[in-house]
């Protein structure tokens, strides 16, 4: 699947047509939201190949920086998420995909989480920067993933 070329300003803004914007990198940012609640569950990254992945498959499939390789959601842990839509911003240079999490845990985030924002600066004016814990755990990543 190819991508079509950026165009204008005012087709790439104002336009019908998908022209994701990927960096001199080759990757675009993309925001994971649930589809159902608009809890967003997760940043990654996509290339071209990952972003068709995904809408080929309907699976969400990123491009892993530290592994330099694709993944998809749930290959290991099972916890699939299925893409309900697909959005970008105005000047096509975020993807936010909306999902259906699944699997035994419902969780989207590697720690065990539903979600990889699980937490949050308790103290807005506090220097010290102390962050507080706004979700449960739901499963021990230890017995989810296997070193190989």
């Amino acid at each position: 699947m190819t991508f079509p070329s950026r165009t204008t300003n005012q087709e790439i803004e104002l336009g019908t047509t998908l022209q994701p914007k990927f960096g001199a990198d080759g990757l675009i940012p993309c925001i994971t939201q649930d589809a159902a609640t608009g809890e967003v569950l997760m940043f990654a990254f996509m290339n071209a190949e990952s972003l068709a992945t995904t809408l080929k498959s309907k699976k969400a499939t990123y491009w892993s920086r530290s592994r330099s390789k694709l993944w998809m959601k749930g290959e290991e842990s099972g916890n699939v998420q299925w893409v309900k839509s697909l959005h970008t911003d105005c000047d096509q240079d975020v993807i936010l995909i909306k999902v259906e999490q699944t699997g035994s845990a419902n969780a989207s985030c590697h720690n065990g989480y539903k979600s990889c924002f699980y937490r949050r600066l308790a103290d807005l004016d506090d220097p010290a920067f102390k962050l507080e814990y706004t979700a449960e755990r739901l499963f021990d990543p230890a017995t989810v993933y296997k070193k190989k």
